[in-house]
This record gives structure tokens, C-alpha cells and sequence, in this order.
């Protein structure tokens, strides 16, 4: 049975006392028996802070990056080695902005992928198409691309730990919207290429996140498809009831 999970990317937000602040609340006002996973990804200085004040509860402290060297001259970098030593085990890969604007490719992203995986740290793994593709309905091969060259070279057994976020990148702050219809109608998609292409087991076993702008408002009838397993949520993570009131919408 796949996992529920809502996962709150805080992306470069948040210095260390507004992340101590935030994360106090979360962990005063979360629930304390709920079947959804819980995940927040705080910026890089202050994964240690989180990592040792959300010890012992339900929250799961993750990292927004990692680079595909386990070490060497890469300034500016961190490696799986480092995340894993602040006992950080999980990881977003390929999220759209890293893609536009840190020019991290599929074959980049494979190897982020291989290094997280030889090292047991878990992948959120992000992809969705741009307003131009949906609008060409290219939307299904930019999709299918990106998941083969990125990910299709593990292993079934790998598959166990792999989380995927599908992010219409086209539906984030431009004005337009994606329907749950949408979603719903992307999820089965994907989940049918993992069937074709790897097992029915990993198809269904698979969480598929949705990320295109989930807010309390509409996370009840988004997160009610079947093939929709929680979300990747951006803006309303960095407000504890907002942030909650969609892992209670699951």
C-alpha cells in the first residue's frame, strides 16, 4: 500500500529563528496519530537545527538539493556524505526551479538519483512540463522524458525508495490553473508508464505527490483523486495552519 504524504519544500526561505519559530508550531499543533507522511525541507544552514528539534516526533527533515559527487572540488556544494552525517536521509531532486535556473539536466539528475540511492537516502524526484508544452500538448512527452532519462535506469527494488512530484510548472504563478481533473489525468499517466515499463508492483506501491499550487482551499478535492498521493507544497508550507490544514485535507 503506497504512502500518503504531504512534503512543505520552504525553498530559500526562513533564517534560523523564523525555522525554529515555524517549526515549533508544526510540531505543537501537528497530529499526533495521522496515516500521511510529514516532510520539510528547510534551507541547508539550519537542516541540522531542524533535524535535532523535530527528534522524536512525526516530522521528517529533508534537504532541497544534493550533488551528484560524494566529494571533491565543488565549491559550494553538499554531498549525500554530509546530509547523511546530520542524519538528513531524504532528498528533493530535479525540482523545477533547480532545472531552469541552475541548468540541471536529465543525465545531471540521473546521477543525483544513482549517488542518492548507493547511499540509502530516500528521493522526492520532481518533473512537469512548461505553459509551452501543455499549450502544444506536448505536456505527455515532456513528462515521460523526463522520468525515463532521469530515473528509469534503477532498479525495481530502488523503486521502494522513490517518492515522485509532478509539477505542472505551467500552473505556478502564471495564472493559470490546473483542475483536479488534470492532475488526476497526469497521475494515471505517469502511473501507467511505471506499470508498462517497470512492474504492477512499483505502480502501485509509487506515491505520486502533486505540486502545482495545493492550498487549503483545494488540497480536499485534489488530494480525493485516486491517483494523487499528497502533495509538494511550496508558499502555504511556510504557514503552520496552512501547512497543516492540508496534511489533515489527506
Amino acid at each position: 500500500m503506497r504512502k500518503q504524504i504531504v512534503a512543505g519544500n520552504w525553498k530559500m526561505n526562513n533564517d534560523s529563528k523564523q525555522t525554529k519559530a515555524l517549526l515549533d508550531e508544526l510540531l505543537a499543533k501537528r497530529p499526533q496519530s495521522t496515516n500521511t507522511k510529514i516532510v520539510i525541507a528547510p534551507t541547508f544552514v539550519n537542516l541540522q537545527q531542524a533535524v535535532e528539534q523535530a527528534a522524536g516526533s512525526n516530522i521528517i527533515v529533508a534537504a532541497q538539493n544534493m550533488h551528484q559527487a560524494e566529494s571533491g572540488a565543488y565549491t559550494g556544494e553538499i554531498s549525500v556524505g554530509m546530509l547523511k552525517s546530520i542524519n538528513v536521509n531524504t532528498v528533493i531532486l530535479g525540482h523545477s526551479e533547480r532545472r531552469a535556473y541552475f541548468g540541471e539536466t536529465n543525465s545531471i539528475l540521473a546521477e543525483k538519483v544513482k549517488t542518492a540511492l548507493k547511499n540509502n537516502v530516500t528521493i522526492i524526484f520532481c518533473f512537469g512540463e512548461e505553459l509551452a508544452d501543455r499549450q502544444s500538448g506536448n505536456h505527455f512527452n515532456v513528462v515521460e522524458t523526463q522520468l525515463r532519462e532521469g530515473l528509469f535506469h534503477i532498479t525495481e527494488e530502488q523503486w521502494g525508495s522513490v517518492v515522485l512530484a509532478y509539477e505542472p510548472v505551467w500552473a505556478i504563478g502564471t495564472g493559470e490553473t490546473a483542475s483536479p481533473e488534470q492532475a488526476q489525468e497526469m497521475h494515471a499517466f505517469i502511473r501507467s508508464l511505471l506499470r508498462d515499463n517497470i512492474s504492477s508492483t512499483v505502480a502501485e506501491n509509487t506515491s505520486i505527490l502533486y505540486g502545482g499550487s495545493v492550498k487549503p482551499d483545494n488540497a480536499t478535492e485534489i488530494f480525493s483523486k485516486p491517483d494523487v498521493d499528497g502533495g509538494l507544497i511550496g508558499g502555504a508550507a511556510l504557514k503552520a495552519d496552512d501547512f497543516l490544514a492540508i496534511v489533515n485535507a489527506k
